[in-house]
C-alpha cells in the first residue's frame, strides 16, 4: 500500500499545476525569450524561481551537449552571456531577472 500511495503522490505532484504556470505561459505569449546554458548556475537559479512552472518558460538552450560550444541559434542572436532575457521589443537584460522586472517588461500580471 505504501508503494501505491507514493506513486499516486508522485503522479499528483507531476500533474498538478505549478504556482507560476500562468506567469511563465504569459512570458511566452508576450514574446520573451530566456537564453541559457545547462551548466550555468545563474540559469539554474532563474529556473528554480519558477519551480515546477519552469517547464513553461520560453527557454532556449544555447550550449552544445559537451558544454564547450554554442548552438547556432544563439550564435546568430549574438548571445554572449547567460542568462539573457530578450523581450518582444528587442530589449535585452542579462543576469537573473526578478518577477517584478519580468512583469514590467512584458505586462504579465505578477503571480499572487
Amino acid at each position: 500500500m505504501v508503494v501505491i500511495g507514493g506513486i499516486a503522490l508522485a503522479v499528483w505532484v507531476y500533474i498538478s499545476p505549478g504556482r507560476y504556470d500562468a506567469f511563465a505561459q504569459c512570458l511566452t505569449e508576450k514574446g520573451a525569450k530566456f537564453y541559457g546554458a545547462f551548466w550555468c548556475p545563474h540559469c539554474q537559479a532563474q529556473k528554480k524561481m519558477f519551480g515546477r512552472s519552469a517547464k513553461y518558460l520560453p527557454y532556449v538552450e544555447c550550449s552544445t551537449p559537451s558544454g564547450k560550444g554554442q548552438l547556432p541559434i544563439c550564435k546568430e542572436k549574438r548571445i554572449e552571456g547567460y542568462p539573457l532575457w530578450e523581450f518582444a521589443d528587442g530589449e535585452r537584460t542579462s543576469g537573473e531577472v526578478s518577477f517584478a522586472d519580468l512583469s514590467r517588461k512584458t505586462d504579465c500580471p505578477l503571480p499572487p
